[in-house]
């Protein structure tokens, strides 16, 4: 069966087989490499009171929250764009 990919949509290279994350949407399991993780910033606290709180000298915390999803979860979400395929194919020159 013919690849679609050269990288099998992976990073991984020639590294041998790499650890397995689960998708923070589905619960699917894939390769660390083809997951999309995302990091957002958190605070356990309303906008509106943080802002007041924050006027007042308050030092309010905030946590960083990461989830890795599936190709398919990040597309839905719209985390990813389909790109065109003129777009896909393109080479970039290194030196660029």
């Amino acid at each position: 069966m013919p690849k679609k990919r050269k990288s099998r949509g992976r990073h991984k290279g020639d590294k041998g087989k790499e650890a397995m994350v689960q998708c923070d949407e589905c619960g699917a399991l894939i390769p660390r490499s083809k997951a999309v993780k995302v990091t957002k910033r958190y605070a356990p606290i309303d906008p509106q009171l943080a802002n007041e709180l924050r006027s007042k000298g308050a030092i309010i915390p905030t946590y960083e929250v990461t989830k890795y999803l599936c190709i398919r979860c990040a597309i839905f979400r719209g985390i990813i764009k389909i790109r065109p395929e003129e777009e896909r194919k393109k080479k970039v020159p290194l030196g660029a």
